[in-house]
């Protein structure tokens, strides 16, 4: 006989685990799901975008680049915003 003695029980929790990990996979767990946007593509930008600003402004801040080479990047910044 061997075997652990769970029988339709144990596989049953192995189905059910492998969903999970699929699903959780594919984006829905941990709070990654229910984009309003369709794929999400523009929510991304719009955050990558707005985390590449306060960068900029940052390095700015700290008179890591000048305020023409700020201009410069943030204009750069806007455009590529624009064409999405």
């Amino acid at each position: 006989m061997g075997g652990f003695g769970w029988g339709w029980v144990g596989a049953l929790f192995v189905i059910a685990c492998m969903g999970l990990m699929v699903w959780m996979m594919m984006g829905h767990g941990m709070g990654h799901g229910g984009r309003s946007d369709g794929d999400g593509t523009r929510r991304d930008l719009n955050r990558h975008g707005r985390d590449a600003q306060r960068i900029l402004a940052e390095r700015f801040a700290r008179g890591e680049i000048s305020e023409e080479e700020f201009e410069q990047r943030r204009r750069v910044l806007e455009r590529a915003w624009a064409s999405t």
